[in-house]
This record gives structure tokens, sequence and C-alpha cells, in this order.
């Protein structure tokens, strides 16, 4: 069956941060916008995201007295991208970027808590930032939106107990440290009961926090403007006449729909995380494209490169690094499935190492997740699979958990039964437990062991940059980061090579418009987010460069889209 053919200014594929900021600021300019998800529910990768974002100079900033001249980030910006750096789009990401999170805050439901203690990845590098170029999603209260909560994607469930968000910082502190602080103990009990109330009532949280408070404000936001969604609805194909695309051919639930957009389609699928070909040909380490596990959604499975590559336009395959690489764990689920366990918290803390099948540590567990991965690949021999091992002990794993395995109070027999949680009574024991070389285990927390009493990691410099002492236990001295490995039973976590993202993409100006194989614009087409290639170039030198530049270029997108300059007093 095919529906009418309906007609809108711009249709947007996707329903993540970039797609609905995309959508929120064309209706502002006036154009009558159209949004297409896949899934039954909005959100994507951003809904299980942190919802942090990397906008230096942005106004949270500003407010708080940190001020700094635009050539500052673009300098750090020269020094981590090297031969990828890429002039317009730079300029345009740090000119737009603050601009556009004070129309979101001026004009919509969006609104941002400030990150300006969140230091930049390497403090080494020239003009890195210590602070102010970072924030987060404000938390939300789902009962705003009353029944349109059902179509926003929950948190993922791996790193969300009960199915319960966690904001980073003092509430983060507060689980961490409840079985420590009165005060911590009733916050998580008043955060536990709510939250058990609101699923009795509601079918789930509606205590908002990250990525999933930032979809559900730019859904509040869309919904205020009048922005169709569409969700079930996937692009089937671009609709092209005389070199412009003009449109989108739609499945819908019942029936195939054929949607013309007036000022064009802006893509914004999520990037190809689950593509397998694709991540064969562009996944050194994963030559059949399955060796590879993403915590993005199964769902993205590069659609909108597909599309966009049907008009003409290429995927950059140049970058540094074709993803946004991260450790992940593989969960057993009781449906019989497995979960991805993101590891991006714990890694930092004090008594925790990683270690590969030899026994040995390859690389500073505290670093970005990012590096920490790229520290892997280097370490791992060729025909090796790049997997690790997070080693603690008992009390680390009840005090900080280890992967899906929580702290205290959760149990952790359940994890120890389906071998996702491997213990020992003693080190060796825990490393015929998990396969790895006895000897070199050994070794290794011994020598480890020996300086981290004293506070010390010569070997991988563990709590020396600012980033790794933000992300350690500020009530350990004299280094947050560091603390021996001591007392029995001993625990384990597999990691295998992961991501949280893509960053190949088709390739775009700055305008965030499509380019074919000569470097022309395709009339009519956009991109951002992940669909669009990382202006970053495949470098990680922050954490929020994902959805900062995906925000911006969405913006960026709409105003080219309704042909509204950029620096329009409207926005």
């Amino acid at each position: 069956m095919t529906a009418a053919p309906r007609e809108c200014d711009l249709v947007v594929v996707g329903s993540g941060a970039a797609g609905l900021t995309a959508a929120v600021t064309a209706a502002y300019l006036g154009l009558d916008v159209v949004v297409l998800e896949k899934e039954p529910q909005i959100g994507g990768t951003s809904a299980w995201s942190g919802g942090w974002l990397w906008i230096p100079r942005n106004p949270l900033a500003m407010a708080a007295g940190i001020r700094e001249d635009i050539e500052a980030p673009r300098a750090y910006l020269k020094a981590e991208l090297g031969k990828t750096y890429d002039e317009t789009l730079v300029s345009m990401f740090l000119e737009q970027g603050p601009r556009m999170v004070a129309f979101l805050l001026r004009e919509t439901s969006v609104a941002f808590v400030d990150g300006n203690k969140v230091p930049d990845f390497h403090d080494t590098s020239p003009s890195a930032g210590t602070g102010g170029r970072s924030l987060c999603a404000a938390p939300f209260d789902g009962r705003v939106l009353g029944d349109r909560i059902n179509i926003v994607k929950p948190p993922l469930d791996e790193i969300s107990p009960l199915g319960m968000g966690i904001a980073s910082g003092t509430d983060l502190s507060h689980f961490i440290n409840a079985s420590r602080s009165i005060a911590s103990f009733l916050h998580v009990v008043r955060r536990l009961a709510k939250h058990g109330l609101n699923v009795v009532r509601h079918g789930r949280g509606l205590h908002l926090v990250n990525g999933n408070a930032l979809i559900a404000r730019l859904l509040k936001s869309a919904d205020d403007l009048g922005v169709t969604i569409l969700p079930s609805t996937p692009a089937g194909e671009l609709i092209i006449e005389n070199g412009r695309v003009v449109g989108v051919r739609a499945d819908a639930t019942k029936a195939a729909c054929e949607i013309r957009a007036r000022r064009g389609v802006v893509l914004a699928a999520g990037g190809f995380p689950h593509d397998i070909a694709r991540k064969s040909a562009l996944f050194p380490h994963a030559p059949t494209g399955r060796e590879h596990w993403s915590a993005a959604p199964d769902s993205n499975t590069g659609d909108g490169l597909r599309l966009g590559e049907t008009a003409g336009g290429f995927v950059n395959d140049t970058l540094s690094a074709a993803g946004a690489w991260a450790p992940v764990s593989l969960v057993p689920r009781t449906d019989g499935g497995t979960g991805r366990f993101p590891h991006l918290l714990e890694r930092a803390k004090p008594g925790l190492i990683m270690v590969r099948r030899d026994g040995r540590r390859f690389g500073n567990e505290a670093n970005s997740y990012y590096d920490l991965m790229t520290a892997l690949f280097s370490a791992t021999p060729a025909g090796e699979l790049p997997e690790s091992w997070m080693i603690c002990d008992h009390a680390f794993q009840r005090r900080y958990g280890l992967g899906r395995a929580r702290p205290r109070p959760f149990p952790i027999r359940t994890w120890l039964r389906n071998g996702y949680l491997r213990r020992g009574r003693t080190i060796a024991e825990l490393a015929a437990a998990c396969g790895i070389d006895a000897g070199g285990l050994g070794d290794t927390i011994a020598r480890y062991n020996r300086d981290a009493v004293q506070g010390r990691d010569p070997e991988f410099g563990r709590g020396e940059s600012a980033y790794n002492r933000i992300q350690g236990e500020p009530l350990q001295t004299p280094n947050p980061c560091v603390a021996p490995i001591r007392k029995g039973p001993f625990y384990a976590v597999k990691v295998v090579p992961g991501s949280l993202g893509t960053f190949a993409g088709l390739q775009t100006d700055a305008q965030a418009r499509v380019l074919d194989r000569n470097l022309e614009a395709i009339d009519g087409l956009y991109a951002a987010g992940n669909d669009m290639s990382s202006m970053m170039g495949g470098h990680y030198p922050a954490g929020g460069i994902t959805l900062g530049p995906a925000m911006t270029f969405g913006y960026v997108a709409a105003h080219h889209a309704c042909g509204v300059p950029l620096d329009n007093n409207r926005t």
C-alpha cells in the first residue's frame, strides 16, 4: 500500500541530537519540518550518551567569567588534529557552536549545566583547556512531556541500574559513596524511591539525565515548534530530480510514503557502527566486520551513508581512525542476547589495572577511552585479537563495581554464574580462570603494587594528567588514580574492542552540504552527526567532541536550508 505524497520544507533522517537540533532550528526559522526515525522510539545513540558537548567559549563558561580568545581552542585543535585539521570546518564550529547553544537556551526548552571544571583530554598539547569548554544537558522532568515520554528511548540498560539514569558529578558521587556517607545514602534512597514510584505509575523513570534529558528537551522543543516526528518510519531512498535531492521515499509501518522536501534533506542517522561490510572495510582490527562491538543502538546500520552515496556523495576513508574507540565488555542477557557495556568511569579509580593475555599492562587505564583502545591496538601483535582484562580486588569491586557487576549493595552472584565476572582467591587462581599468563600477571601486580603504595605509576603515569585526576577518587591521596591491588578475592572482566560511534562519514563542506567526488555540493542534501565525516579527523581531543559538532552542524545545515545567514539575529 502506498500513502498519498505529502510535502514539507525539510526532511530530517534520524532523531538523535544532530537531527533534532537541525529540525528545531529550521522550524524556529519558519520551515515545515518532518523527522523520520526507523525505530519506534527516538534519540538513537544520543539518548544513550552522557549528554556532554564540547563547545569552547560557550555561554555558560562566559557567564562564569571563563573567557578565552577563539585562537586558544583553534591552536589546541591544530595540535591535536595534525594533518586532518580543516580550517573551514574548525572555524565554522568554533564560531557557530556558542551561537547554537545560546539559541537553544534562549528560544527552546533545552537547558545545560556547565562543565567548567572539566579539562581537555591532553593537557600537554598547546592551549589545552583546563575547564570551560564543556557543558552537559540539564536534568529534565519527563512528566512535562505527558504521553510523549513514551517515544523517548530509555537509558542504556547496561549502565542504568533498574533503568535509572545517573548523572555524572554530584549524583554519581553520592552513589559511589552511599556506604560511606549518611548524606549520600539518603540521596540514593530518595533517588531509588522516586524512580521506583515512577516505574510503577508510568512504566519508566521520569527523572531524565545525560543524553536522555537532552533528547527529551529537544523533543519538547520540536513539539512546541510544530515539527512532525514519524517513529517507525525508515527512509528507503532519496528522491532526486535533475541532480537535486527533493525528498525521501519512506517505509512506514503500514504503508510506503513519499515526502517531498522543498528545501532538501538532512541525513543524521547515526553513522555505521553496526554495518558489517563497512566495518570490515574501515576497521583494521575487524577484518570480517564482526570483531568489533559498538555500544551504539543496533539500528545504526549506516542507512544515512548509503542514502548519501546514491546521490553522489562519498564516505571519507582517510581519517586517522574510522571509529570512536572505547573499551566494551559483552554482557550475557537473560533473553539470550548480548549487551555491550562501555567502560567509561571505573577505569580511573584507584586499584584497577588492565592487562593483555600475557599478563602485562599496555597503557594508562585512566586515559580517555579512545586513547586506551588506541594503546591496546598498538600493543596487540598482528594476528591476535585486541582483547584485555580489567583486574581489581574485592574492595574495589564492592565500592566502584566492575562493568555490569555493580557495586554494593547489588549482588554479583548472577555475573559469576554466567561467566561475565571472573573470580579467584589468589592472583594465580584468577589468571587461570581468565586464561591469562599467571607468571606475567603476578609480576605485573607485584611491580604495580610496589609503586602504588606511594601513589606512583612510573610505568604509565596514571594520575599525572588533569583529565586522569578528575576521573579518579578525590578521597585517595596522594594520587586519586593509584592504589594497590591487595586483598582477595580478586576479580576480572574481559574487554573487547568497541566504540561509542563512528567517525568516518559523508564528506561535507562547512555548510554541512554533502559533497561529491569532485568536491561539489550536492543540491538539497546535508549531513550532520555521525553521518557527516568527523571534523576531528578521527581524533578525540576532548569529551563531547561528538555531540558538540553534531548539534552545531545540525544548526548550520538548518540555516543554509532556510537561506538565513548564520549571523542573523533571529538565532
